[in-house]
């Protein structure tokens, strides 16, 4: 990869005798937006503090621009950090807070005035310069928070869940406004949130992570249309996974026993694994893909409407299996032709089941 900013090779933490990363590796390009997908205790956290220079790896190295950091001090990484929640000086107004970090490296008064300016017109808080925190918006606040980072024109721009203190509409404005931000800077983002919608809207690589290792790395399309594992399947979208036997395979047309019942399979792309009689398998369906029909046909099992909701526009329904698992598919709007009770055949084209690996539940 030309232009790796930030490389991590082999990084493993443990806290006492609890494991916390278990030996990942990364290359982040410069001017990437990549952000750290997983769950509460994934590591992620963890992850950022190390490169930040706050935690040291156990084992393992941090390289910024091809230089090993690991012995450097936060101070003397070309890294700054954004946190949720702000860490605002609250005796420092607005342009005391943003210029604080060019004081500390001594940085010209002229070339002080001149940045904190132009950051202050990038955040569009121009004249917000003599206020106090107390009297800014959370959206304000972390503004303020994002422009004394980049004022310092770091190489990486760590940001732990910087948007985790707002509400919903704030939080998807502020989105907008960090994803054209970056974009204007061509900084490198390196962006944490446990929230699936967030990364895929922001960034240009997620990497999904899972009890201290990287589950997949991949744009959002690579993670959401073809995941990897039935663990990224499912945290990111909330796909149905099937799990199945084939029995016969014939010119790339699968019989197989699935969800209690046997099946006539079609796949996409079986270039992953090879397919074959006794093969086990998973599949991946995501709900806005399965479609209704009143004949049996390819890629099609006999279900039961079992429930159906509304919410937000989408119209959900719970499917209920012979086996007794459940399916659900989801569509926009709120035209139900099938009611709770009645009995069809859900489907899915060959392009839209993806075959994964299966992940244990931790």
């Amino acid at each position: 990869m030309e232009d790796v900013v930030l490389e991590l090779k082999g990084i493993e933490k443990s806290f006492g005798k609890t494991p916390v990363l278990r030996g990942i590796s990364l290359k982040v390009k410069k001017g990437e937006f990549i952000t750290f997908l997983g769950s509460s205790g994934c590591g992620k956290t963890t992850t950022l503090r190390i490169i930040a220079g706050l935690e040291m790896p156990d084992r393992g190295e941090v390289f910024i621009n091809g230089v090993c950091v690991n012995r450097l001090p936060p101070e003397k990484r070309s890294v700054n950090t954004v946190f949720q929640n702000y860490a605002l000086f609250p005796h420092m107004n607005v342009t005391e807070n943003i210029a604080y970090g060019l004081k500390i490296k001594r940085t010209k008064k002229k070339e002080i005035q001149d940045r904190v300016a132009e950051a202050l017109e990038l955040i569009q808080l121009s004249d917000y310069g003599k206020r106090m925190p107390s009297e800014l918006s959370g959206g304000q606040k972390q503004r303020v928070a994002i422009a004394r980072a980049i004022v310092n024109n770091p190489e990486v721009l760590l940001l732990d869940e910087p948007l985790g203190a707002l509400d919903l509409q704030l939080r998807r404005q502020m989105q907008l406004e960090l994803k054209k931000l970056q974009k204007q800077l061509g900084i490198t983002f390196l962006y944490i949130t446990h929230d699936q919608e967030e990364a895929i809207n922001m960034s240009s690589r997620i990497a999904v992570m899972r009890d201290g290792k990287f589950e997949q790395i991949g744009t959002p399309d690579e993670i959401y249309h073809h995941p990897k594992t039935s663990y990224v399947a499912q945290f990111v979208g909330s796909a149905n996974i099937l799990k199945g036997k084939i029995s016969k395979a014939e010119n790339g047309i699968f019989f197989a026993e699935l969800a209690g019942e046997s099946v006539c399979l079609r796949f996409f792309d079986t270039d992953k694994r090879i397919l074959e009689a006794g093969s086990r398998f998973v599949l991946a369906i995501r709900s806005e893909v399965i479609e209704f029909s009143k004949e049996k046909g390819e890629n099609s099992l006999f279900a039961v409407v079992a429930e159906k909701t509304f919410a937000g526009g989408m119209l959900r329904m719970v499917l209920r299996l012979l086996d007794g698992s459940e399916l659900v598919a989801s569509r926009y709007g709120i035209d139900a032709p099938y009611q709770q009770g009645e009995q069809i055949y859900c489907c899915w084209k060959p392009e839209h089941a993806v075959l994964v690996e299966e992940t244990e539940n931790r």
